[in-house]
């Protein structure tokens, strides 16, 4: 386990929780390594994260060193397994988005309409979870399905987001698995400011075809 990528996780842990994309302990960043995970400890403060505490585990879910690891581990496990692209995934408990989940989403497949660009090309689909309990395993069972007929489709996903819990973002590292969870959750703040009317099919497919959208 590198310092740089224990470095990595608490520098994006501390900017998410200074610019309010997490508050108090609610959250969780992991990474997946060659030989495991790296996780962020259970009731963590992703604004004051010690390098050196990060939770070790191994391949089969077992920790090995720091720190107790955060509960939402098995959930972050499923996504892993099913998307193999995935090195980090972020969960946190995003203010518009858990907002806009008691609100009403715009629809169970798509928590929000393709608004922006960015949005599309960055974020793309984010369908709805329906709610358990925090730690539900089958939450992980529901996601990984989702993530695998989403691929089977041509249209592979970054984000989930669990009703009245909070979004789970991944990409190749935590610089873009943040970048992910901004985007969804600025494009959230959006939406229910102002409902303007979604992209046109015609504008989506310039943005499949110039910047490789998978919308």
């Amino acid at each position: 386990m590198t310092t740089a990528l224990r470095e990595e996780i608490c520098r994006v842990g501390a900017s998410l929780y200074a610019r309010g994309y997490v508050h108090a302990s609610a959250g969780n960043i992991s990474v997946r390594t060659d030989t495991g995970y790296l996780i962020t400890p259970t009731d963590a403060c992703l604004g004051h994260l010690d390098p050196a505490r990060l939770a070790e585990v191994d391949l089969q879910g077992q920790q090995t060193a720091g720190d107790r690891a955060s509960k939402t581990l098995a959930l972050h496990r499923r996504i892993y397994g099913a998307d193999a692209h995935a090195r980090c995934v972020i969960h946190t408990h995003s203010t518009h988005l858990v907002a806009l989940t008691l609100a009403g989403v715009w629809s169970p497949d798509d928590i929000l309409p393709p608004i922006t660009p960015y949005f599309v090309m960055k974020v793309g689909h984010v369908p709805l979870i329906r709610y358990r309990r925090p730690g539900d395993p089958e939450a992980g069972e529901e996601v990984a399905r989702r993530i695998e007929t989403m691929m089977a489709n041509g249209t592979p996903i970054r984000a989930v987001m669990l009703d009245r819990l909070g979004p789970n973002v991944w990409h190749r590292s935590p610089a873009e698995a943040s970048a992910v969870l901004e985007e969804l959750e600025e494009t959230a703040r959006l939406w229910q400011r102002v409902r303007p009317e979604p992209l046109t099919p015609a504008q989506i497919d310039e943005l499949r075809v110039h910047f490789g959208a998978r919308w």
